[in-house]
């Protein structure tokens, strides 16, 4: 499979580079969701795939779950203007470019979505997953236009949260609002895979809406109470994209709380 060896050369670099932290777990596998258009191609008869474009390739991309000091996890939510998943709830990140390392990668797209530098002593980084991703999501939304391998890599840094929130500059073009995620909401939001229901026992803990920032119209930013109905939404099968948290941000959330040992 192409993004197996794909994946093995992205650890070797990983692994290779003068990080605080490197790899703490084996190299992972790919990973992608149960309605994959690609994987429901397969599946169908003869022809289908020839009406993809014959030029489509894999990007591929990394996405950074930033963790602060105090065990909690930035999130953004993408403008309703951009191309790919718009008004999606994803961490951090972007396309990687020619000849760019994974945590270089990673770290430029930080700064450049939430004008996040983070000093170099002051963080580790360790290898979550690899995420297989097309948009549309669903065959039933259309043919895909887009596929992606998406590198999901843990910046632990030694900053609180209130100390990196202090400093976030969001970026209009492609960041509409940001919020900071604990485990146990994270828990909740991981546990929804698409096509199920999160555990009512988990409901029960949860709060009804959960503390975020909003970019206004002038620029400046206000507050916003974003229910957690939202966050536990999952990928409709019709061709809308509403509010949520996408899938493979939930697989990184997953393993995140693993690390965590949650």
């Amino acid at each position: 499979m192409a993004a197996a060896r794909l994946l093995l050369r992205l650890a070797g670099r990983l692994e290779s580079a003068n990080f605080t932290q490197t790899l703490a777990r084996p190299t992972p596998s790919c990973q992608r969701p149960p309605f994959c258009p690609f994987a429901a191609l397969d599946q169908q008869p003869g022809g289908s795939r020839t009406e993809l474009t014959t030029n489509r390739g894999v990007a591929v991309a990394v996405a950074v779950i930033l963790q602060s000091s105090d065990q909690t996890v930035l999130l953004t939510r993408r403008t309703c203007t951009l191309p790919i998943s718009p008004n999606i709830w994803v961490p951090p990140g972007g396309h990687m470019e020619l000849d760019e390392e994974i945590l270089e990668c990673g770290l430029r797209e930080l700064q450049e979505e939430c004008g996040l530098q983070l000093p170099q002593d002051q963080f580790s980084c360790v290898l979550l997953g690899l995420w297989e991703s097309a948009y549309p999501p669903r065959l039933s939304w259309g043919f895909p236009k887009y596929h992606h391998l998406v590198l999901y890599i843990l910046v632990i840094s030694q900053e609180s949260q209130q100390q990196l929130q202090a400093r976030i500059q969001i970026n209009p073009n492609e960041v509409s609002a940001f919020m900071w995620l604990g485990p146990d909401v994270a828990t909740a939001v991981a546990a929804t895979e698409d096509g199920t229901e999160t555990p009512r026992r988990l409901l029960q803990d949860l709060p009804p809406s959960l503390p975020a920032t909003e970019l206004r119209d002038d620029g400046g930013t206000q507050p916003l109470f974003l229910p957690v109905s939202t966050l536990l939404r999952t990928t409709p099968t019709t061709a809308e994209d509403k509010e949520r948290v996408s899938t493979g941000t939930k697989f990184a959330l997953r393993l995140w709380l693993q690390h965590l040992g949650r």
